[in-house]
Order: structure tokens, then sequence, then C-alpha cells
């Protein structure tokens, strides 16, 4: 395949989500349910994926965002390694309050597209679910939460607190919106990477079944590594 010189060209790639679903008025590429849930027994991030992997280990991109800028454009350059892991959570591009609403709407259609690229190579695949403003996780704006479209209901997710609830703003709109994404997916099981505070999640727990795992650096320095 021929490589483009800029993310732009041919219209942002269309060919990665050629047979996809797309689910709702802003046409979101679907990551399909999974047949049966998979629940990873350990999640690295993709900037420590050589030597990482294991039977049952997950591979996540909560990295900074240059770090796995390159899976977002060329993913398909990146399957050797991505396919070395037998699950797969989806990209997560950076999403912020602060940012246009067009950026955030962008970055959810990358998470889903790059996620559904892979289920399509035949790699099982975790979407993670990321929202930004109230704008993405309620219908304050539009008449469906942007959010949560393209994700299956009643399956697996993963959410990210990593970086995320500092401070009581951080920590509502946090908690807001996973109160929004619990009603709208109905998950049957959630991940969590990074901590998960009763003050969060303690009202929710009886709604689904969460599972946490620490973030990548505050396992290895648990364990004495760097």
């Amino acid at each position: 395949m021929k490589k483009r010189r800029f993310e732009m060209d041919d219209g942002f790639r269309p060919e990665i989500v050629q047979g996809a679903r797309f689910d709702g008025f802003l046409e979101i590429p679907v990551i399909e349910k999974p047949a049966h849930i998979v629940i990873p027994d350990s999640i690295v991030p993709f900037s420590h994926a050589k030597g990482e992997v294991t039977n049952n280990t997950a591979l996540c991109f909560n990295d900074m965002d240059i770090v796995f800028a390159d899976v977002i454009r060329h993913p398909e350059d990146h399957l050797d390694t991505i396919a070395k892991f037998p699950i797969v959570i989806s990209p997560d591009p950076s999403m912020y309050r602060d940012q246009p609403l067009s950026t955030q709407l962008m970055n959810i259609y990358r998470n889903r597209a790059i996620g559904y690229f892979f289920q399509s190579k035949g790699i099982y695949v975790i979407p993670q679910i990321r929202w930004g403003d109230e704008r993405t996780y309620t219908k304050s704006i539009f008449s469906e939460k942007a959010a949560f479209l393209g994700a299956p209901k009643h399956s697996i997710v993963m959410v990210s607190t990593y970086g995320c609830i500092q401070g009581p703003d951080n920590k509502m709109h946090f908690k807001n919106g996973l109160y929004s994404m619990l009603k709208e997916l109905e998950p049957q099981v959630v991940l969590v990477y990074g901590p998960m505070p009763d003050s969060v999640f303690g009202e929710f727990l009886k709604d689904t079944r969460f599972i946490q795992y620490q973030d990548y650096v505050s396992r290895r320095c648990k364990d004495g590594k760097r």
C-alpha cells in the first residue's frame, strides 16, 4: 500500500473503515460486540509493548498522543506488533474539555475507526470510552450522546482515570460522564485503567462489574522496576 504524505489525503483514510457499520447521525464507525467477553490479566501501554506479551495481556494506548500518532495515521504498519497481543484496547487520542467540540468529535471517530480496523483484522478489540465536556456525554447539544456512539451495548468497555480525576472539577465531569455511559451502554464489564476511588465509583458498583488495573508506571514502580 502506498503511504500517503498527509493524513488528509483521500479523505482521512476512508479505506480504514471499509465494511464498517456506522452509528448515529455523526456516522461513527462501530466496534462490534464480541461473541464472548475476555477479561485481561494485565494492561500494557503501546510505549512498553515490546517484551510484555503474555497469553492474556491487553495492549492499550494510554500514552502521550505523540507516542502512538503513527498508529492513527498508518495502523496497517503496526499490525505485526499489535497482533501479538490477544486483546487490544481501542486507541485513545486525548480529549480535553477546553478543546473545540469538532476536535473532541474527531477523536471519538479516530478511536472507533482504528478500533474497527484492528477488529476487521481478526483482533479482539475492547472499546475505550472517553468523553470530553458535557456536550459529548449528554444531549445538551445533539440528540445523541456522541461519546458513546460506535460502542456496543451490554458488552465490555474500558475507561481510564489516569490523569483524569485530579481536582474537584475533573472528578465531577468524570463521574457525570461515567454515569451517562453506564446508562447508555449498560456494559456487563467495565475495565478501569488507573485509580478507582470510591468517591467516583462507589454508587455505581451495583450497576455492573468493575475491574481495576494499576497504570503501568505505578505497577512497575510497585514491582521495583523501571
